[in-house]
């Protein structure tokens, strides 16, 4: 049985408490066992690793909320070019590039299956622990619905990964059951229309009140939550109605709904990186995304201000795989764009995510019990938010107790 002590840093256990200059994490086999001030720990007597933090900040490992790791970018004509092999072999460079930024656990959005999971889980590929949604759910002519206006279809096919298109109550159960049979942690639903649509737009509702509920409905008998991409007022409303409890982007929320969100005690996942990216790289959209695109960036920054101010609960997502991986805690400062100050960001990306993905007894923050998912970072993080964004700030990665990544100088 070992032992890993890191020292020699300020601690920042993720529970808002103010900061411990002399901390220290004691770490048994992959759990942590103790944590606070060096000098209130009680160590072991023998088989213990010290690990010196050199003056950085000690923090728990991050949570991303809403990723593709199967994406590299959005273009409708990669499934017409890209051997599908090649989409696995990206995925574990996007899964090692996640896991060195400082994300310990991710929620796949959409298209990365069992096996994907699985791999990271035997450690036969470096990543995350991951929840995934599989295959998201659409109406024809909805977000996932990748037939062309020219008839000409682009999804990509294969084993393990069912259809996501549906309509109507009986073929929406069927298709919930398919998602669920093929290893789905959260089934993830597009209840309106999207930036990258060819055959829609963003304030479009998808999904009648009726389907929704059936998705609800039989995900709840597993005991599995439902993620809701939403962008335009009404889509929201059904999926809060609905009792869906997580609202993706949430871009053109109102006071209707943001009262709505309250009541009903449902999360908001802004993912405002995404859509930064989206408006510094509009030129090289495809012309039927930009306007939608800048559109969707201008009214997401101003409603998710007063979504906040109205006590919104917020978890950190980015959308990373429609945007570049690697970089996802620049999230954190734009999520103090909205209002936040630097703590509270710091939680959204770790207690608060923890919360929503139903993981709040094993991640989230460095305290007894815990899985030890921890990080190190250079910069003090409450005075240099933007700072974790940099990857090279981060110099320490452990997961669950593994060194993953190690750039700390002597």
């Amino acid at each position: 049985m070992g032992y890993i002590l890191i020292h020699n840093g300020t601690l920042i256990d993720g529970k808002g408490k103010q900061p411990i200059p002399d901390g220290g994490l004691l770490i048994e086999e992959n759990v942590i066992l103790d944590s606070g001030s060096l000098k209130s720990l009680e160590m072991p007597q023998s088989d213990l690793k010290k690990i010196d933090a050199h003056g950085g900040f000690i923090l728990p490992g991050f949570i991303d909320c809403h990723v593709h790791i199967m994406f590299n970018g959005f273009r409708v004509e990669d499934p017409l070019l890209t051997p599908l092999s090649l989409y696995f072999y990206q995925a574990v460079e996007n899964l090692r590039l996640t896991l060195e930024a400082g994300v310990t656990t991710v929620r796949d959005a959409g298209m990365a299956d069992y096996g994907v999971k699985k791999a990271v889980e035997e450690d036969l590929i470096v990543g995350p622990r991951l929840q995934i949604s599989v295959m998201p759910l659409s109406i024809t002519g909805g977000h996932f619905d990748l037939m062309m206006k020219s008839g000409n279809d682009v999804k990509t096919r294969y084993p393990g990964l069912p259809d996501s298109v549906c309509d109507g109550p009986e073929e929406v159960l069927k298709r919930v059951r398919e998602v669920l049979r093929s290893g789905a942690d959260v089934v993830k639903v597009m209840v309106t229309g999207g930036v990258m649509s060819a055959n829609d737009s963003p304030e479009h509702p998808q999904f009648t009140r009726k389907e929704l509920e059936v998705i609800v409905e039989e995900a709840a008998y597993r005991n599995i939550s439902v993620m809701a991409h939403a962008h335009g007022k009404e889509g929201i409303k059904n999926a809060l109605n609905t009792n869906i409890k997580s609202i993706e982007h949430g871009t053109c929320l109102d006071q209707e709904c943001i009262d709505l969100i309250l009541k009903k005690d449902a999360w908001v996942i802004p993912t405002l990186l995404v859509h930064q990216h989206n408006q510094k790289e509009a030129g090289k959209l495809p012309e039927y995304v930009q306007e939608d695109a800048a559109k969707v960036g201008k009214a997401l920054n101003k409603n998710m201000k007063v979504a906040y101010r109205a006590g919104v609960k917020m978890a950190m997502g980015t959308d990373s795989g429609v945007g570049p991986h690697g970089q996802n805690l620049r999230e954190l400062s734009l999520l103090c764009g909205i209002g936040m100050n630097p703590m509270e960001a710091l939680q959204a990306g770790t207690i608060r995510a923890a919360e929503l993905l139903g993981w709040e007894d094993k991640i989230g923050t460095l305290e007894k019990g815990k899985l030890a998912d921890v990080v190190i970072s250079k910069k003090d993080p409450l005075a240099h938010i933007d700072s974790l964004g940099d990857p090279d700030n981060i110099t320490l990665v452990l997961k669950e107790g593994k060194v993953i990544k190690d750039i700390r100088t002597s």
